[in-house]
């Protein structure tokens, strides 16, 4: 079975961007006749429209207002509040004289709709039930400092509900790192593209509930600003995988091997193989350390189990499968060095997690393929790409598509808002919760994987829906169950559900209207 590279529909996906390109449409509504001022004023009532259907109840509000557009659409917020009949607590950083443009024109909207200034000093307490961080938008380049990093701290320390408008105060727009200090915000509302920094790295902790509000714009309309990335969604599983034929055989659904599982390290392999066979793979072997065969077969005796001291044990075993899956338990010495060798010699697509990369990064470190899925978490890229853990979060996407670039295929890296970084560009997994941090979840994924293009998937699109899979199952088991204690080995029977389309409908989560939905 040869790699295939065949892409997933975009329309099923919605467009990332990065704050430039955001102003730059920004720019071009505005050139085109639509005067800035009454976009500023689409924006604030989104989000005002977005705060009362999540707060419905609310009577007192607290809104943080800085320089700039973003302030201004605080400024407009407080003002439709006002007329409302809400008491609203307007907190300035930027006194409304000083203001220009748009911004000065919002802040005469709030005062004429009798909304008060109170500037802002250290200590100050909120009234409201509910507060509004109008602070800092896309645009901030550097670490936020003075008055607005304490209004941060403020707004985080209050113990109240946070809307964040168009960006979490801090938060980086284009990469989700966080510039020194960023509000922890319950919901945030954007508009008129979405911000890929705000579905990864730390934006998943702190964006709350992410919806986005287009205000009319059509980024679609102008091509030559190619998105950033692209959000997945449960669309995908439908569409690629529909219920099989009737007459469908073992024979047609692929052959995985797994290939892991070193003395003493035996676990990893089993979970990959159950993932494997869970997820439709018509055969699935293992080939691992000899001690660990009795424990296979019975914990799945499903998995056809071959017990090898080393590469020549394998035989002819790669030249009958179709997907090789290298890594889960493969350990760093020599029984696992021998192994990836004999698995880079069979010349099949693989899946490679685990010591099989830091195997790469330390004795392959000019293997390039197109053909393969690795499978990195942020330690793992950090030594392929030899840098640190941190300046790989610090940017993710770029260090994902470096990566790629270096490594060929695709990569997967893994994190909140896990990223696909293949031929077809950056994609950004929206679904997980935090019991997945616990061992055996690479393992699994890589079962998921292998099984997927196993049964015909092609290979950037397995690795984009393996890994809405995979989250999508663990939050499954979250909601039944709780975050703490989820273990990798629940995943697989969650993960079968949501593979047979058939037998769940209307389990997966839509798309629906980018004008409504929330993608957290």
């Amino acid at each position: 079975m040869s790699a295939n590279h065949g892409g997933t529909p975009p329309a099923t996906l919605r467009p990332l961007y990065r704050a430039a390109q955001v102003q730059e449409l920004d720019r071009r509504t505005i050139a085109a006749g639509i005067e800035g001022f009454a976009l500023m004023q689409r924006a604030a009532t989104a989000a005002w429209q977005s705060l009362k259907s999540r707060w419905p109840g609310v009577r007192r509000l607290t809104v943080l207002c800085g320089g700039g557009n973003n302030g201004g659409d605080g400024h407009v917020l407080a003002a439709l509040a006002g007329v409302a009949g809400l008491d609203v607590q307007r907190i300035v950083l930027k006194a409304p004289e000083t203001l220009k443009g748009d911004a000065a024109r919002a802040a005469e909207m709030a005062t004429a709709a009798g909304v008060g200034v109170v500037p802002w000093r250290p200590g100050l307490d909120f009234t409201g039930e509910v507060v509004v961080d109008a602070l800092l938008g896309t645009g901030l380049g550097g670490e936020v400092r003075g008055d607005f990093r304490d209004a941060i701290e403020a707004i985080n320390a209050c113990g109240l509900p946070v809307l964040a408008i168009d960006i979490p105060s801090g938060l980086a727009a284009d990469t989700g790192a966080v510039l020194g200090v960023s509000v922890r915000a319950t919901r945030t509302v954007t508009f008129i593209g979405d911000k890929i920094g705000l579905h990864t790295g730390r934006a998943p902790d702190l964006a709350g509930e992410v919806h986005f509000r287009a205000l009319g714009v059509d980024a679609g309309a102008h091509p030559d600003l190619a998105p950033a990335a692209w959000l997945l969604n449960g669309d995908l599983l439908p569409a690629l995988l529909p219920p099989r034929a009737r007459d469908a055989h073992k024979g047609g659904m692929g052959h995985v091997l797994v290939v892991g599982g070193a003395p003493g390290f035996g676990g990893a392999a089993l979970l990959a193989s159950e993932a494997a066979a869970r997820l439709g793979a018509g055969k699935t072997s293992l080939a691992t350390a000899p001690e660990h065969v009795t424990a296979s077969l019975m914990y799945r005796p499903e998995v056809m189990v071959h017990g090898v001291r080393g590469a020549a044990d394998l035989g002819d075993l790669p030249a009958r499968v179709d997907i090789l899956v290298v890594g889960p338990g493969l350990g760093q010495g020599a029984w696992g060095q021998g192994m990836l060798q004999a698995s880079l010699l069979a010349g099949l697509p693989l899946v490679l997690d685990a010591d099989g990369l830091n195997l790469l990064a330390s004795r392959w470190v000019e293997e390039q393929r197109d053909d393969w899925i690795l499978t990195p978490h942020p330690g793992e890229a950090a030594r392929l790409l030899d840098i640190t853990a941190a300046e790989v979060e610090a940017d993710r996407p770029a260090a994902a598509v470096e990566l790629q670039r270096r490594r060929g295929g695709v990569i997967i890296l893994k994190g909140a808002g896990t990223l696909v970084a293949g031929p077809m560009g950056v994609a950004v997994c929206p679904y997980g919760n935090p019991g997945m941090a616990s061992g055996g979840m690479g393992d699994v994924l890589s079962g998921i994987l292998g099984a997927l293009l196993a049964q015909g998937v092609p290979l950037e699109s397995a690795a984009r829906l393996g890994v809405v899979v995979h989250a999508m199952a663990a939050d499954m088991a979250a909601r039944e169950g709780g975050e703490r204690g989820l273990l990798a080995a629940d995943l697989a029977s969650y993960a079968r559900r949501l593979i047979n389309p058939e037998a769940n409908f209307g389990i997966y989560p839509q798309t629906g209207s980018d004008d409504a939905r929330a993608t957290r």
